[in-house]
């Protein structure tokens, strides 16, 4: 026997949608919750607008809040992704002029110096004559 949770969205006694996650759900409920008070914000409006259009327009504001936000600068839109970078892979044949041709650059270019640290060596006339 399988078992399976749902998460079932109820508005007004009516169950409205049915989920498979609890986050899907309640992000959905959020958004009826916003486009609920949308709603009642256009009936305060002096325009004649249908119960329909408004119930439309109110879930779709509800459904698209982030460029809502942006068009109304309380929020910075988000940068355009970047065009995906395609990965360029170059085949060279490797030839024995090739191989030369390395080993004299190589030959060419100096080899780099190792700092070396300069210390001076105690002698047993030094370590006698140290004070204690």
């Amino acid at each position: 026997m399988a078992v399976e949770s749902r998460f079932v969205v109820i508005r007004h006694g009516v169950e409205v949608q049915t989920f498979m996650d609890k986050k899907a759900a309640d992000d959905y409920d959020k958004m009826l919750d916003m486009a609920d008070s949308l709603t009642a914000m256009l009936d305060s409006t002096p325009f004649d607008l249908s119960d329909e259009v408004k119930e439309d327009l109110s879930i779709y504001l509800a459904q698209n809040r982030e460029d809502v936000l942006v068009a109304l600068q309380a929020k910075k839109a988000k940068p355009a992704p970047k065009a995906a970078i395609e990965e360029v892979t170059v085949e060279e044949t490797i030839t024995t002029d090739t191989v030369d041709e390395a080993v004299e650059v190589v030959k060419e270019k100096p080899a780099a110096k190792k700092a070396v640290r300069k210390t001076k060596s105690k002698t047993a006339s030094d370590i006698a004559n140290t004070p204690a």
